[in-house]
């Protein structure tokens, strides 16, 4: 009790009341609200504001990569490495243009089964029922859309630059579940853009897909030269 007591009254004597005298210690005074007025503004710039910020939504299927990489599930789709088989499905066309997000008929060319008609799986099941049998599109969110004015190849990049798939998006193709798509109510865009952090510091390379990173990827493999405005803003 005495050493409560004893705290108590060091603290009533650091801090001032409004109806005491200003304290003979000026500079621990500021230096506590100082600690203070951080640790809110930390607080609402940092935890909530990022949470009115973005907004999330669950993908319309729940994509498991980690089964579709697997050979000996996925027997359909062809590869022997990993880029191998992430191509399969992510490929490119005939004059090197990408195809993104696989298409509808892309994903029938496995799943219409007429064994399995209702799939193996719930999340398979719903994507039969509701896409496949109705012939509609399945309304992917993009997490790596990036403004209009960006020009990006992905053949020069994976062809040419030999970049791996995860060094811009990550290790999908390990992943089981997709991460809920958080979108900037301002921007539009994916978090995933701008990066999870709201400080904007990252761990790995795909942490952020900003003009700073691609520069310092560049930068990294010896071609600045890429770094000149108009080789990606067209």
């Amino acid at each position: 009790m005495s050493s409560r007591r004893n705290f108590l009254d060091l603290l009533g004597r650091l801090i001032p009341s409004n109806s005491s005298e200003p304290s003979s210690h000026p500079f621990v005074s500021w230096f506590i609200y100082f600690l203070a007025g951080f640790a809110g503004a930390m607080i609402i710039g940092w935890v909530l504001f990022p949470m009115v910020l973005y907004s999330s939504e669950k993908q319309p299927v729940d994509f498991s990569h980690e089964i579709h990489m697997d050979p000996d599930i996925a027997e359909g789709i062809e590869g022997n490495t990993e880029l191998e088989r992430c191509l399969y499905c992510h490929a490119f066309r005939k004059d090197g243009t990408f195809t993104g997000i696989p298409r509808l008929q892309d994903c029938a060319e496995c799943h219409d089964d007429a064994e399995f008609p209702l799939g193996e799986s719930a999340e398979e099941e719903e994507f039969l029922k509701e896409y496949l049998a109705k012939g509609k599109e399945i309304p992917w969110l993009s997490y790596s859309r990036q403004p209009d004015c960006v020009y990006f190849s992905h053949i020069a990049h994976v062809k040419m630059g030999a970049v791996e798939c995860r060094t811009c998006h990550g290790d999908h193709g390990k992943s089981d579940r997709l991460p809920v798509y958080k979108k900037n109510r301002l921007t539009g865009y994916s978090i995933d853009i701008w990066g999870r952090r709201i400080s904007g510091l990252k761990s790995n390379t795909w942490d952020r897909m900003k003009m700073d990173d691609c520069a310092e990827c560049h930068t990294a493999k010896g071609r600045e030269e890429n770094n000149a405005c108009f080789v990606c803003h067209k």
